[in-house]
């Protein structure tokens, strides 16, 4: 139980809600130990207002006894001082004693409370069974509890409750104590809630206020602090949390406000000078001292910030967030630093510097103090910004006390010594005994320069190890920097040496020009001290082509290097090699003549155009390119040759090779472009030097890809934001530590330069490209260079050198490579079409093409052609000869001398120089072959057949290809040439015979295939074994007509013979074309030889469709009769009989027939079965009929199905004819064959819905056959033997009567 004294209120998170008790202070004391450790074991949930969502909480008390005194008085807004709940504690249970005593203190104390307003409060009655038994004439418990209700409780009675004797363990007493405890929590928790609102709403009103004069912020902080302190005592850490980023947000608000003009009267108490800067205080729950400095509205800006910051640190603590305290840490002072600035706040120089290094030192020990040594090294990434913000300000400390000079400190920085020191006050209590306090860090370090040192070095090196370990290598190359820095103060550019180079290189590989330059001019400055000759011109170089410096600079590093170069010296082999990155650039390299590719002894010039990167003329003692010659030529020239006469593009097929130019770059006029790199390792925009690149790992390395972003609103498109993106961001901030690979010449020799570290090698070389006493002018300049030619091969640049007095800049690799080459040609003769295809029938140009090479055409040297008789060589008196040099100019024309003999053409070659080119036309005819007679069905004498061989046909034109084959004879070479030209038949021929009953026509279609028009005139039809019996009457109208491409013309002739024709009849087609183009164009014969084979007419078929009886037309539906009849025309003749299979009974010969009636038109079904094989007597005029029920399936005017007549030959007939496999009988026939025959044995006699007649011979069903003996066979009618009278015949059929009812409904 607590004490009756009254006690300060210590703010700490150990204050609990107070509740007061009254009445029986000895009972609530037997009580209070289990009534305090049993309250919160039980969690309540807390529901607040304004839809906050509920909480789970344990309720603790702090139980004092009942004064008046501790009641709030009018305008107190303290919570914590706030008695929630008050309990009157009695275990009367004599009425005599209450009436007595008990009730006029409790109606003392109730009274109280209605005096101050105050109304949770809670009368506990205990029972006890002692005071039972020892008092006989006691009325019952519930007589007291009714007289205590009746007077206390009539509207609240569930604030009198009743607690059965619990300090005994029955099971009684152990529900009356649960029952209580959770009345009571729940009495605390509403009387808390209801309190607590009414504080925020006061709260937000005193909030709202705000900007009504005499207003203060102290005095709101310390109220919308005591609401922290609330939940802090609930153990609402992060509700607590909120309230100061609250205030936080608020104070920096109105700081920012200030600092736009509109500034608030109270923020005068915070622009008073800074009078101590003893740093953050984090050991403390709460520093007591600095708020007693708000509550008096006394604090300056660091003492608010200070204390605000320690909350804020002790409730991330508690919500085990420690590492957000870093961040929060060093946002806050940045921010301090700055709002002093916004606020004019006077601050004494270096204040803030120790100000800074206290608070990070007591961050880091705060966190330190809270987590193990393994969670701070894989949380340094947390830590390691507070580091390094303490060694910056730690070196600020020192530049300003003079501890970094090399001289030490003087008097003046002793007294600024004394003055820091002076204001950070005495070491507080909770650090004395800390060996290792920010406090004696500080003052260790300000007082001499060997400690100083000690305690900078620590924590740089500490900074550094720490971004190394998070894989921040610029942030570590930053801290170093500024490490090399300290130590070029101290006189130390050894030690500076290695941080500075670190740090070029991570600027040099991101692309940032001015730390570059800036950092490279303390590189240059340090070798100097060093002594490093060779680096500190290379670095001197780099700076006078640096475009961020200035005139003089520039200038004053260049003259560095030409003071150097124009010492004499005693050895001339006492020379510094550089790069030449830095010095000079490569631009752009010419040839004359544009192709780089010349021949043994030609005149070859380079013209080199340099960039020179210095500030002023160099003048240059020498230049040279080293050339690599080698032997193997990248186009190797082979001996003579001759391609095939296809259509190609210019210089295809002559067998020189490549170009001579292996370039990237290479353009059509000789000219190879290289990549304008900046000295800073970026791609240069324009002709000048340095500029902003992306990384100096290779020569065309990533630039910054920057876009605009805007972000509008949808409703009115107004800019709500807008911003810059880097879509390239992957490249510019990758890692670049690595030395950079030579694979690419280039790329190697700008990392050389860019940290002028790396010596330069100068390769040996024979060849060599000089020229002597050349003055670079800044910007662009242009030295010519003749190329050595003298030997065939390749010459490939590799090396630039520039020669000033005892310096060499040097190019090592000449990127892209550049070479040319010496050739020493074969000659070689090239023939080409100068249409896209050659045309037989047709004169033809091709074009001759003769690359003379080393060779010399002399006077009498001649091409020998031979001749032959399909392809004749035309030619005439105006043939000229062209002959143009190697780089495209016409040197002169010349008349051809052509002299034909019967086997050889000789053409004579004017004379021609080596490498020139010799090009004339010659017109060529390739006759067109006549077709071979040919039987439609060749066969061998064992009966089968023969493949015959497919011609060569252009599939994207159908045009036939004829290959003439023709030998050519050079001067220069002793071997003959076989060459091939391929000629395209324009026209395609084919034959057709049509019959009319006995009478015969032929029909030749004659199609253009090319795509020429062409005249055609005189088409006539020969025999060519005559035969006086037969006739040809022409049909043809017209004697000449155009045919187009792609079109056909059809000629037609009527066969008539006396007697019967042979067998076989061989015709020749013949026809004079020539092309539209031009009118006069001579006309060209075309010849096509074909034959026919037993154009007799055999058979005639006719067919009627009659309706069913008692119906006038045919109706869809109803079955229809159709009877087909087969008549013989004529008597076989002798070749037939020999090729006919026939029978002979009783002095008849029959032949066997096949018919099938099918319709692929599916107008038509046919019933019953649709075949059958009949036997026809061989005579004239025999004839047959068979007859078969049809049903038409549609309306309309239909066609007649179809009708076949097929030879049904034994298995043991040998066919006259082998059927191809495109015949007619690929379809339905062959499925008849697959039946068994006996399936067959009627199928002359269909026996359907009709009967079936037989005129002139006998339906003989065929005898069952054993399965697994040979089929018979079916043989098809050649063309004209089998003529059908109803082809192309239709019919009328009606639809049928609708006799359907429709039944329709109404109601």
């Amino acid at each position: 139980m607590e004490s009756h004294e009254e006690k300060p209120i210590i703010y700490t998170m150990e204050n609990k809600p107070i509740v007061t008790c009254a009445g029986d202070q000895a009972l609530f004391a037997a009580l209070y130990s289990a009534l305090a450790q049993q309250l919160p074991r039980e969690p309540m949930e807390w529901r607040r207002s304004y839809g906050r969502a509920p909480k789970m909480i344990h309720l603790e008390a702090n139980f004092v006894q009942f004064k008046e005194d501790l009641l709030p008085k009018e305008g107190n807004k303290a919570l914590l001082t706030f008695p929630f709940l008050h309990i009157y504690w009695t275990d009367c249970c004599d009425t005599e004693v209450y009436k007595a005593s008990v009730k006029e203190d409790m109606l003392r104390w109730q009274t109280t409370l209605k005096h101050h307003g105050s109304q949770d409060w809670l009368i506990v009655v205990v029972e006890s069974d002692a005071k039972k038994k020892n008092k006989t004439n006691l009325l019952p418990r519930t007589s007291i509890m009714d007289k205590i209700r009746n007077d206390f409780c009539n509207k609240q009675s569930d604030r009198c409750v009743s607690l059965a004797d619990p300090l005994k363990e029955s099971s009684r007493s152990q529900e009356s104590w649960s029952a209580f405890l959770t009345k009571l929590r729940t009495l605390l928790l509403m009387s808390f809630t209801k309190n607590l609102g009414r504080f925020e709403d006061d709260m937000r009103t005193m909030r709202e206020k705000r900007t009504e004069p005499g207003w203060s912020f102290c005095d709101y902080f310390m109220v919308q602090e005591e609401l922290a302190f609330v939940f802090e005592m609930l153990q609402q850490y992060e509700d607590a949390l909120v309230q100061y980023d609250e205030l936080d947000a608020l104070f920096t608000q109105y700081v920012l406000n200030f600092g736009a003009g509109d500034g608030a009267n109270w923020l005068g108490s915070f622009c008073q000078p800074v009078r101590s800067w003893n740093g953050l205080v984090l050991r403390r729950p709460i520093d007591m001292e600095k708020r007693e400095l708000i509550q008096r509205s006394e604090a300056s800006l660091l003492d608010l910030r200070s204390y605000l910051f320690s909350r804020q640190c002790t409730l991330l603590i508690f919500l085990q967030r420690p590492w957000e305290v870093t961040q929060r840490a060093l946002e806050l002072l940045h921010n301090c630093v700055q709002e002093l600035r916004l606020l004019e706040v006077s601050v004494l120089q270096g204040a803030l510097d120790c100000w800074v290094f206290l608070s990070c030192l007591e961050v880091l020990h705060r966190i330190e103090g809270c987590c193990d040594r393994t969670q701070l090294e894989a949380n340094c990434s947390h830590t390691v910004g507070l580091w390094t913000y303490a060694t910056e300000k730690l070196k600020c400390l020192g530049e300003l006390c003079g501890l970094v000079s090399k001289n030490g400190p003087d008097s003046e920085d002793l007294n600024r010594t004394v003055d820091l020191l002076a204001g950070l006050g005495a070491e507080r209590p909770e650090t004395v005994n800390s060996l290792q306090s920010p406090y004696k860090k500080l003052k260790e370090a300000l007082s001499s320069v060997e400690t100083f040192e000690k305690h900078y070095l620590e924590l740089s090196h500490a900074a550094m190890e720490m971004y190394t370990a998070i894989g921040r290598m610029r942030s570590a190359r930053l801290v170093g920097k500024s490490l090399a820095e300290y130590y070029m103060r101290k006189g130390d550019p050894q030690s500076a040496d290695g941080f500075l180079q670190d740090s070029l290189k991570s600027y040099v590989a991101e692309g940032w020009s001015l730390q570059v330059t800036h950092t490279r001019r303390q590189v240059a400055e340090c070798q100097k001290l060093l002594g490093q000759t060779e680096e500190y011109l290379q670095t001197s170089a780099l700076l006078a082509s640096d475009a961020n410096l200035t005139d003089e600079e520039r200038k004053h590093f260049c003259q560095e290097i030409l003071n150097y170069a124009n010492q004499s010296s005693q050895s001339q082999d006492q020379k510094v090699a550089l790069s030449m990155a830095a010095f000079a650039q490569l631009r752009e390299l010419r040839f004359q003549p544009a192709c780089p590719s010349v021949h043994v002894g030609a005149a070859l010039q380079l013209e080199l155009r340099m960039c020179s990167l210095m500030p002023v003329a160099v003048r240059l003692e020498q230049l040279a390119v080293s050339v690599h010659f080698s032997l193997e030529q990248p186009g190797q020239r082979g001996p003579a040759a001759l391609s095939t006469p296809q259509r190609r593009n210019p210089g295809t097929g002559t067998g020189t090779g490549t170009s001579g130019m292996v370039s990237s770059g290479v353009s059509p006029d000789g000219t190879v472009v290289f990549s304008a790199v900046s000295p800073a390792g970026g791609v240069l925009s324009g002709a000048g030097p340095g500029g902003l690149g992306g990384g100096g790992s290779a020569a065309a390395a990533s630039a910054l890809e920057l876009y605009e972003i805007h972000d509008r609103s949808p409703s009115d498109n107004t800019l709500n934001t807008t911003g810059v993106v880097c879509k390239n961001v992957h490249l510019m901030l990758r890692r670049q530590d690595s030395a950079t690979s030579l694979d690419t010449p280039s790329a190697g020799g700008i990392s050389v330069a860019l940290t002028g570290t790396a010596a330069v090698a100068i390769e040996d070389s024979t060849q060599m490209l000089k020229t002597h006493d050349v003055t670079l002018l800044p910007g662009n300049n242009s030295i010519p260079f003749t190329a050595p030619s003298q030997k065939p091969g390749a010459y490939t640049l590799r090396q630039l050198c520039a020669t000033v007095g005892r310096v060499q800049f040097v190019l090592p690799h000449i990127y892209p490579t550049v070479q040319y080459e010496v050739y020493s040609q074969e000659p070689q003769l090239t023939i080409e079409p100068l249409t896209d295809n050659l045309l037989a029938g047709l004169p033809q140009k091709v074009k001759f093409t003769i690359v003379t090479g080393h060779y010399t055409v002399k006077k009498g040297d001649a091409l020998q052609l031979s001749n032959t008789d399909s392809m004749p060589i035309l030619h005439t008196n105006s043939c000229t000869a062209r002959i143009v040099s190697n780089t495209g100019e016409l040197v002169g024309e010349s008349a051809l001398s052509i002299h034909s003999s019967e086997k050889v053409t000789s053409i004579s070659l004017p004379p021609t120089p080596p490498y020139h080119t010799l090009d004339f036309q010659l017109d060529v005819l390739c006759h067109i072959p006549a077709s071979p007679a040919r039987p439609e069905t060749e066969r061998l004498t064992n009966g089968e057949v023969r493949h015959r061989t497919k011609s060569r046909t252009r599939y994207n034109s159908g045009m036939a290809a004829v290959d003439q084959k023709v030998s050519i004879d050079c001067p220069w070479s002793i071997y003959s040439t076989l060459i091939s030209l391929t000629f395209y038949i324009p026209f395609k021929a084919k034959h057709s015979l049509l019959s009319a009953g006995k009478r015969k026509y032929i029909q030749v279609c004659l199609q253009n295939v090319s795509d020429t028009n062409f005249r055609l005139t005189d088409p006539s039809l020969t025999q060519r074994q005559q035969n006086s019996s037969l006739e040809l009457h022409s049909l043809n109208a017209k004697a000449e007509q155009l045919v187009y491409s792609k079109q056909c013309v059809f000629c037609l002739w009527e066969a008539k013979w006396a007697v019967e024709p042979p067998a076989c009849l061989q015709f020749s087609f013949a026809a004079s074309f020539s092309p539209t183009e031009p009118a006069d164009a001579e006309f060209k014969p075309y010849c096509y030889d074909f034959q026919l084979e037993r154009v007799s007419t055999l058979y005639c078929l006719r067919a009627e469709i009659r309706p069913a009886d008692g119906e006038e037309q045919c109706r869809t539906g109803t079955l229809c009769g159709l009877e087909v009849s087969i008549t013989r025309l004529t008597e076989p003749s002798d070749s037939e009989r020999e090729d006919e299979e026939s029978t002979e009974s009783e002095g008849l010969r029959t032949t066997n027939l096949m018919y099938e009636v099918v319709d692929n038109s599916s107008n038509w079904a046919v019933c019953g079965k649709s075949s059958g094989v009949v036997s026809m007597p061989v005579a004239a005029s025999a004839t047959h009929r068979v007859q078969m029920e049809v049903m038409p399936l549609f309306a309309g005017h239909l066609p007649f199905p179809s009708i076949k007549l097929l030879k049904y030959l034994p298995h043991s007939a040998t066919p006259a004819i082998q059927p191809d496999t495109d015949s007619c009988l690929e379809n339905d026939n062959l499925s008849l064959l697959d039946k068994g025959l006996e399936d067959q044995a009627d199928t002359a006699s269909l026996r359907s819905r009709g009967s079936i007649h037989s005129l002139g011979s006998t339906d003989q069903p065929l005898p069952p056959t054993p399965r697994g003996l040979p089929m018979p066979r079916l043989e098809p009618f050649s063309p004209g033997q089998v003529f059908n009278g109803s082809q192309g015949r239709q019919v009328l059929v009606l639809p049928a009567t609708d006799d359907h009812i429709l039944e329709v409904n109404a109601t």
